[in-house]
């Protein structure tokens, strides 16, 4: 099963709208570097102390788990950033009904201070802010999925 991914227009317009939000210009780039660019206004949000909106949230935490399920691609693990998504991902014994037996949840701040290398898992884990579930919950192989400068 290909990895969904988001409506650009939609992206685009909650990027915007972020951006206008930290004062900065609209987002000018082409479609498929919205992405990248809604966390990196996101991670702009959190690093300004104030909450990022919370349509470019969602974008950003979708746009990262695409990503995850396109660099491990499988059934194995479920990873959950409640209230915006949840994909299943990593090769290995495919799981079909039923709570699954590997599972990675965590807080959509969290997975993006992981998927953007701006913390490590072990930390995360060790901390209670990432439960993993499992022996193939570990998702440091993949990570970070989208390193910002």
């Amino acid at each position: 099963m290909p990895p969904r991914r988001q409506d650009p227009a939609r992206v685009r317009a909650v990027l915007d709208a972020q951006l206008a939000d930290l004062g900065l210009p609209p987002f000018d780039g082409p479609d498929h570097a919205a992405g990248p660019a809604v966390v990196a206004a996101v991670v702009s949000a959190y690093g300004g102390e104030t909450a990022p909106q919370r349509e470019a949230l969602r974008a950003a935490v979708r746009y990262l788990l695409d990503e995850l399920v396109a660099r491990a691609p499988g059934r194995t693990v479920e990873v959950r950033v409640p209230p915006f998504a949840a994909v299943q991902c990593v090769e290995g014994p495919r799981h079909t009904r039923g709570t699954p037996p590997n599972v990675v949840e965590t807080d959509p701040h969290t997975w993006i201070t992981l998927a953007t290398g701006r913390e490590g898992w072990p930390a995360a884990v060790a901390d209670g802010r990432v439960r993993a579930s499992g022996g193939r919950a570990d998702l440091s192989p993949y990570l970070p999925l989208v390193p910002l400068v």
